[in-house]
């Protein structure tokens, strides 16, 4: 067997080192250890919508897995879930449940909450759907609690810029891969069996298709499992134009539904793609519909 040069024993050695300040510099924040630091920076990976656009995000912390049905039991104690299992992502929630963990999270952990909810008071940069008219009955008003420490959900940028491998990327068009089934439980493989063909529902629900336990794929170059596929994640951002020459972006101002990105068990192959930009009225919810979290540094 071939000895390892003076140069990649260096390599290997400054590697460790690396990972051992990254896991000191999470510890010390106090962040979960199954929570990433991601270095900020420009859009490095050139399938993203903001490749070449002079936008930025700063450090943050995100969670190498989507938010898991065990998590939001012990801290919200009922399960919405139509598929049930401690391992497999929380789904049926909302972009409102999701905030509403946030910060019953972060209290629970003595955290100062990073969202201002107001049940009380109708968001007016709420809008009508420009088709289908009012979907959101609730439209609560949630406002940004700058500089808190607790959890909350990614902007798009940030969705986006992780999935990408950030300043590690590789271009991929899928998190981690170019190709999906390395990375992403998808409407194909999702089941009993592999399908082929065209999208078809019947077929699905005869094949048992449905969540699988998170991180059961390959991760992304920054160790993040199902950025695509498994269910699709909420973003904080109304669905708007993507930003251009903008620093730490948060969307639109307004709209009439919220981003979610990655796709999941149920969709097709090109919302897997973490370029592809969905949304959803906030108070919409589905059985591939989840989240995961995000902290400051």
């Amino acid at each position: 067997m071939r000895k390892p040069g003076v140069f990649s024993l260096a390599m290997l050695l400054l590697a460790g080192s690396v990972a051992q300040v990254i896991a000191s510099e999470v510890a010390a924040a106090g962040v979960p250890d199954n929570f990433v630091w991601v270095q900020g920076g420009t859009f490095k990976n050139t399938q993203s919508n903001y490749y070449g656009k002079k936008v930025t995000v700063a450090d943050f912390y995100i969670s190498k897995y989507d938010v898991t049905q065990k998590e939001w039991l012990q801290v919200m104690r009922s399960n919405p879930s139509r598929f049930i299992g401690d391992n497999l992502p929380v789904e049926m929630v909302s972009w409102y449940d999701s905030i509403q963990y946030c910060n019953a999270r972060s209290l629970k952990e003595g955290l100062r909450p990073y969202y201002n909810i107001d049940t009380n008071r109708q968001d007016p940069n709420n809008l009508p759907d420009p088709k289908f008219g009012t979907l959101d009955a609730l439209k609560w008003t949630v406002t940004l609690n700058r500089g808190a420490n607790g959890y909350r959900l990614p902007t798009e940028a940030e969705w986006e810029y992780a999935a990408g491998g950030g300043q590690k990327s590789r271009n991929y068009t899928y998190s981690g891969s170019d190709d999906a089934d390395e990375v992403a439980w998808y409407w194909k493989n999702s089941g009993d069996q592999p399908l082929s063909g065209a999208w078809n529902w019947p077929r699905m629900e005869q094949n048992h298709n449905r969540t699988r336990p998170v991180g059961g794929k390959k991760p992304n170059e920054l160790g993040l499992y199902d950025m695509s596929g498994n269910v699709r994640q909420w973003c904080w951002d109304w669905r708007g134009d993507p930003a251009v020459n903008e620093a730490e972006p948060t969307g639109s101002r307004t709209g009439f539904g919220r981003v979610w990105k990655g796709g999941g068990w149920i969709g097709a192959l090109f919302c897997c793609a973490t370029a592809f930009r969905g949304s959803l009225a906030a108070n919409g919810k589905g059985p591939d519909q989840g989240f995961r979290l995000v902290r400051s540094r």
